[in-house]
């Protein structure tokens, strides 16, 4: 879509009129009907006509409560409705906010969304141009609005993506591509490359597989310093059959969404350096297909680590964590940035804590804790503190080897995830890790089986827009 500020509306052509509940003074000013059937609630909408016989679509924005989801109202109205638009459309803007404004954007982004990339017979949509009414100077916010929505289209479309075509190298190549068009660095090390750096981690768990593993480094550097102020570290398993530890066959297939962490980094880089945000980040994404071969990892394999640290393998199936290690040990050893943050969709523990509406935080520095906490409410992109106590590190003891990778224990799962990676950050005073696995994949109204939320992009930007303002 095309997006364009005007200083007013054209009353003789279609319109989006967005009411907050039970506050429809504004209907009176554009429609001769007084009390339509329509209160403002949060994911309704009415049609009515104008004077001019044209449509004014009524879009509930709901109570104050429900402006951190804005785009969800919008992105309903335009999936619903956008068949039956001409190529323009307007909305009233006056009585938004820039945020609103934002995230407008961004629900009408996401409608655009097409999850049957691989359909045969698919339905050609033409370009539409939205313009929104505001005596604000708007531009740069429906400018971001845009990026922001397309970042989370994309990364999307990565998570969809079948696991035949998204291996290893498909996620290089993507950030390559992605680096040339939003004008950043790009380095994509291969198996070679990984033996003689020392990704011993990444190199065990992707050995199972015809798709070697790679780690994809994107540095997007602004500033005139060699300080990184932000590393990202993101989990990138293709797919995921738990190794020689099999996973049951029962939702076997929803397992190429394993690299969701992976692909928020990414995204979040393109998105920065689209942006151009005065701030230098630098995202690593560590990605392997866990696989069954003759050349698997097996459980009782001691194995090496970027850190140099030894592990004992309990189980195959705890293979994020092993990835994430020698992402954690290259960020801390090689980049040493101000602040570092892992996501990855790591654990089923962290979904039978906290459902499918919150990640799992874990990190021992509180201020980082409570201004992602705040940012999440903020983006409706929730997170919820976990505990990080050393009484769990004792889960990890191995009698042959540094750590093992599993504890065993039914309970504290993702906990014991966390103190695991943790043991691979050299006591980083601001390092946070993000089980996103309730979050990043699931049940959504626009698709019939589970598919990717797009989680995560507009809080970890948000994150790195506080910390360049400062």
């Amino acid at each position: 879509m095309t997006y364009k500020h005007i200083k007013s509306l054209d009353l003789s052509k279609d319109f989006i009129l967005p009411c907050r509940k039970d506050n429809l003074e504004a209907i009176k000013e554009f429609s001769p009907i007084d009390k339509p059937d329509f209160d403002g609630s949060f994911l309704t909408y009415q049609l009515i006509y104008g004077k001019e016989g044209n449509r004014i679509y009524l879009l509930g924005l709901g109570e104050e409560k429900d402006a951190p989801k804005l785009e969800e109202t919008f992105r309903k109205l335009c999936f619903e409705t956008q068949k039956y638009w001409d190529k323009a459309m307007q909305v009233y803007g006056v009585d938004l906010s820039e945020e609103n404004i934002k995230k407008a954007v961004i629900g009408f982004e996401m409608a655009q969304y097409e999850i049957g990339e691989f359909k045969s017979d698919k339905e050609k949509e033409s370009k539409k141009t939205v313009s929104f009414s505001s005596s604000k100077t708007i531009e740069n916010i429906l400018e971001e609005g845009q990026y922001t929505g397309e970042t989370i289209n994309k990364i999307k479309a990565l998570v969809d993506a079948p696991p035949n075509i998204k291996t290893p190298e498909f996620l290089g190549k993507w950030a390559k591509k992605s680096s040339k068009d939003a004008n950043y660095k790009c380095t994509v090390l291969k198996h070679k490359e990984l033996e003689k750096q020392g990704f011993d981690a990444v190199l065990s768990v992707g050995k199972g597989s015809v798709n070697k593993p790679v780690v994809i480094i994107t540095e997007y550097k602004p500033k005139d310093t060699k300080k990184v102020d932000i590393t990202l570290v993101g989990k990138g398993i293709t797919f995921d059959s738990g190794g020689l530890s099999i996973k049951p066959s029962t939702n076997l297939h929803y397992m190429k969404s394993d690299m969701g962490g992976a692909a928020v980094v990414l995204g979040v880089v393109e998105l920065v350096a689209k942006l151009k945000l005065n701030i230098n980040i630098v995202g690593i994404v560590c990605s392997a297909e866990n696989a069954v071969d003759a050349e698997s990892y097996r459980p009782g394999d001691v194995i090496n680590s970027y850190s140099g640290k030894t592990i004992e393998i309990i189980d195959t199936d705890a293979e994020g964590r092993l990835v994430l290690a020698d992402g954690l040990s290259y960020a801390v050893k090689k980049i040493k940035p101000e602040y570092l943050i892992d996501l990855a969709t790591l654990t089923g523990s962290v979904v039978r804590t906290l459902g499918y509406h919150a990640a799992g935080m874990f990190t021992n520095n509180e201020e980082m804790a409570k201004t992602t906490s705040d940012l999440g409410y903020k983006v409706h992109e929730r997170v919820w503190q976990l505990p990080m106590f050393e009484d769990y590190e004792s889960d990890l003891h191995s009698d042959i080897a540094d750590i093992r990778n599993f504890s065993g224990n039914p309970l504290a799962g993702a906990t014991n995830a966390a103190k695991f990676l943790e043991a691979f950050t050299e006591d980083h005073k601001n390092w946070m890790h993000l089980d996103i696995a309730g979050v990043s994949f699931g049940s959504s109204p626009y698709a019939k089986m589970k598919s990717a939320s797009g989680y995560g992009i507009q809080l970890i930007t948000e994150f790195i827009k506080l910390k360049a303002s400062k």
